[in-house]
């Protein structure tokens, strides 16, 4: 009987290293896949990470550009405006010496030689006038207040039509 147990036993060692090999190489097998698994995923999230810097990168520089376009259309708008309130200013002063000249032209429209009756036509003459300057300087007055409005309207309309062309052109 020792030598039916020496065989069983030669067999089950037999049995035993053989299922030791096959798992072994199951071990080694799943290890190398895992391996080169790891390496797809370390390549992906490497070439994601590369794509997600060069994304972020261009939508900086993207930004930068808007960025910069609109301070130059605020800056341009800036100067514009401040044009248009040194005309607004000159064309103020050009309208109070206009408004001085009327009113003096509406007093010298009293000064009439001694007839009665032409006195009485240079009193009616005096009011017409006087009432035609009150009625030239706040013509004059709303004209420039006007002017003022629509010089502000103009910049901002075009400052907002160079910001949005800036914003849809890209360079």
């Amino acid at each position: 009987m020792t030598g039916l147990y020496a065989r069983v036993g030669g067999v089950l060692l037999i049995l035993l290293a053989v299922a030791g090999a096959l798992y072994g190489a199951y071990r080694h097998g799943v290890s190398v896949t895992d391996s080169q698994w790891q390496a797809k995923w370390s390549e992906q999230v490497s070439a994601q990470s590369q794509a997600v810097a060069t994304t972020t990168a261009e939508y900086r520089t993207e930004e930068q550009r808007r960025q910069k376009a609109a301070n130059q259309v605020a800056n341009d708008a800036r100067q514009e405006q401040t044009a248009a309130l040194t005309d607004a200013a000159v064309a103020d002063a050009a309208g109070g010496r206009l408004r001085i000249e009327a009113g003096k032209l509406a007093a010298t429209a009293g000064c009439v030689p001694g007839d009665t009756g032409a006195s009485e036509r240079g009193k009616a003459a005096t009011r017409a006038a006087m009432v035609l300057s009150d009625l030239l300087g706040r013509a004059d007055s709303r004209a420039g207040e006007l002017a003022k409005a629509y010089d502000q309207s103009r910049v901002a309309g075009l400052a907002c039509e160079r910001s949005y062309q800036s914003l849809i052109t890209s360079e």
